[in-house]
């Protein structure tokens, strides 16, 4: 029994970190958008612009690790077809 959840552990940690990564990515782009609001709104069109585009490639990265690898590895984890 301990030697079936023990084999599962790697699996578990893997979809636990990827789900974090995703959360955390999720995080910075809102984090990041909401400075490129405030820039704009300041006057500083550049700058808010660059951010914008940041906060969208965080934005970007976060949806692809939830679709390539946390979706995935959930299926494999719960003995779906992945």
């Amino acid at each position: 029994m301990t030697s079936g959840l023990l084999a599962l552990l790697p699996e578990l940690v893997e979809v636990l970190l990827f789900g974090t990564g995703t959360v955390l990515l999720s995080g910075v782009g809102l984090y990041v958008e909401r400075f490129a609001l405030s820039m704009v709104e300041g006057g500083q069109l550049g700058l808010g612009a660059w951010a914008a585009v940041m906060g969208a490639v965080a934005f970007g990265f976060a949806y692809l690790l939830a679709t390539d690898k946390f979706r995935p590895r959930v299926a494999k984890l719960l003995g779906a077809d992945a």
